[in-house]
């Protein structure tokens, strides 16, 4: 084991005795030891209920504005929320990175090298949202209009936007300081902090929207600012929540100098990070191409889309919290050196993982119009679209899930750039390129259709590549 330093007083976990420290193993967030299947349940649930929780808020801001506010604004809050994805890719990225990286200091005990991680990714992030937001602030109307919005959504698109943009920091730190504590093995503060937000996002909503007593009605803006207020409330909850149970990632005196990012740390999270951050990036502008080409296809089209895209991101979910459970579990075996336990991670993963996420599918599939018709409308124009939509893309879900799990143990290792491309060519050739070669013959079927045939090449060539390359060897 490399050598670490010792783990400071108050890091005992609860009830123990600092007269009598515990035994290497037994430290508060270590994923290194125990059976892997209860562990790696243990630690993905609280981030499964945390992605669920984020996303129910998402839907049921989704049904806040459509049934106030009517289909051109719900279609609108579709286009305004690809571009957050877009601009939330690269926070994700370095959030990663620095889970990737405490994660490995956990590991080998070293708490100092942890916490200074934890504050270079911090200090950077909030630099790189507060520009960021600022940017879009001014580029929000050009992007849209690059989506080819339509007219009747692109007002309250912006109006929506502008404000999302301007508030960026409060929820891309909190991404970064709940990773970070994720790297750490506590997976449940960021819970507790993702329930504050969706109570306060969900009671907002109607609220700043509608306009009560002597708030003003502010329509679809309304919704936007309650996000951010949201988002607020959550990140205060963790840092009270840090300080107040001593909890391994606080910092304090001398260490809030790790705030200021050294050149080290942010060389690891900027080079590991950009890759990661750009995969995701792939499948936003990806994600932007795809709402262009619905777009085309009429109002309904787009709101068929939109609906099936709040049901497409709880198929998500268990892929994406386990896929990131399994990188900070890879992470802290490296840092404690026990390498033959990555592979029993990895193996466990994608089977619970494809579990929970065909059961999930059968669900949406079985009943998909009494869930469609929360965002649409029973007897909506959309919703035989949408319905159509379902059947042919859900699938596509399930079978790239499989990709989360292998691609979060290849970034444990700091395999990124690999993923990238596999990803890239899935999304660009794979997809859309079906979509072009194919639209003369399917009409507006191809769009629907290229889901699973890009999915099927992504999965096809991430399984080679983890199998029959040595990627071990980059670390």
């Amino acid at each position: 084991m490399n050598e670490a330093s010792p783990i400071p007083e108050g890091e005992w976990e609860p009830g123990e005795d600092a007269a009598h420290p515990p035994k290497a193993g037994a430290m508060q967030g270590d994923l290194t030891q125990g059976p892997i299947l209860k562990t790696l349940m243990l630690f993905s649930l609280p981030m499964l209920l945390s992605n669920v929780l984020q996303t129910l808020n998402g839907s049921v801001n989704a049904i806040w504005v459509g049934r106030l506010i009517g289909e051109s604004a719900l279609a609108a809050t579709a286009n305004a929320n690809v571009i957050m994805f877009l601009l939330f890719a690269a926070v994700f990225g370095f959030s990663m990175a620095t889970t990737v990286r405490v994660g490995q200091s956990f590991g080998a005990r070293d708490l100092v090298a942890a916490r200074r991680t934890f504050g270079s990714g911090v200090g950077f992030c909030s630099v790189v949202a507060a520009l960021t937001g600022l940017a879009g602030w001014f580029l929000a109307e050009t992007l849209l209009e690059l989506m080819s919005t339509p007219g009747a959504s692109k007002a309250q698109a912006l109006a929506y936007l502008q404000v999302i943009f301007i508030t960026l920091p409060f929820g891309s730190v909190s991404m970064m300081v709940s990773m970070g504590m994720r790297g750490a093995g506590d997976s449940r503060s960021p819970l507790y902090a993702m329930i504050m937000v969706v109570l306060l996002d969900i009671g907002l909503n109607p609220v700043l929207i509608m306009g009560a007593g002597p708030l003003p009605e502010l329509g679809i803006a309304g919704s936007a600012i309650a996000t951010a207020i949201a988002n607020l409330g959550g990140l205060v909850f963790l840092i009270w929540r840090i300080y107040r149970h001593d909890l391994p990632m606080r910092l304090r005196g001398p260490e809030l100098g790790f705030l200021r990012p050294r050149r080290d740390e942010l060389a690891y999270i900027v080079t590991k990070g950009l890759p990661m951050g750009a995969q995701m990036l792939l499948v936003s502008s990806a994600g932007l191409i795809m709402i262009g080409l619905v777009n085309q296809l009429g109002l309904n089209a787009s709101a068929a889309y939109g609906a099936s895209l709040q049901l497409w991101n709880y198929l998500q979910m268990p892929a994406f919290a386990m896929g990131t459970a399994v990188s900070a579990m890879v992470a802290q075996a490296i840092g404690a050196n026990d390498h033959q336990r990555v592979d029993a991670v990895a193996n466990v993963g994608m089977i619970a993982n494809l579990v929970l996420t065909t059961a999930m599918a059968a669900l949406i599939v079985g009943f998909d119009r009494p869930l469609l018709s929360l965002f649409l409308g029973w007897d909506s124009p959309a919703m035989p679209i949408a319905e159509h939509i379902q059947l042919i893309c859900t699938a596509s879900f399930v079978i790239v899930s499989v990709t989360m799990i292998i691609q979060g143990t290849l970034r444990a290792y700091g395999v990124v750039i690999a993923p990238l491309i596999i990803m890239g060519i899935g999304l660009y050739p794979g997809r859309l390129g079906f979509y072009y070669l194919l639209e003369p013959q399917l009409a507006g079927d191809a769009v629907w259709w290229s889901f699973p045939f890009g999915s099927v090449i992504t999965v096809a060539l991430t399984m080679a590549y983890y199998r029959m390359v040595d990627w071990r060897k980059s670390r």
